[in-house]
């Protein structure tokens, strides 16, 4: 199970911190103009870009602190604070109807509520 954890974080890990990254780095009239972020014409630049670094800094919260062992506890609040931002973006997209979306971000929500009930309970890192 414990690499079942490992696989299913570092994955988590890359699609939330490219993601983030794009949110980051793109400028909103693009993310409007592409197919499936056209919930980002309601929202601000700014606030693109806070979401934007909230799911890099949760993806790379998923890896980091155990890397370089640092306060490992990190990870699973990390995957709490992804599957709540996933909370939110289903939201934003069952509002849309975007149905296929919603599914999307119904299945990384449990894929990180995984990640959080495993690194919480029974495989969590001791020192």
């Amino acid at each position: 199970m414990n690499l079942a954890l490992w696989i299913i974080a570092g994955a988590l890990a890359v699609v939330f911190a490219l993601s983030g990254l794009m949110k980051l780095g793109v400028p909103k009239d693009e993310l409007v103009a592409s197919t499936d972020m056209g919930w980002a014409e309601g929202f601000s630049q700014a606030q693109i870009r806070w979401i934007g670094a909230a799911e890099f800094c949760g993806g790379v919260g998923l890896i980091a602190p155990v890397v370089v062992h640092i306060a490992p506890v990190l990870v699973p609040i990390a995957a709490v604070g992804l599957l709540l931002a996933m909370v939110g973006a289903a939201v934003i997209h069952g509002r849309r109807g975007d149905v296929s979306l919603v599914a999307m971000h119904v299945v990384l929500l449990a894929l990180a509520a995984v990640v959080a009930w495993g690194r919480f309970g029974p495989y969590a890192f001791t020192a």
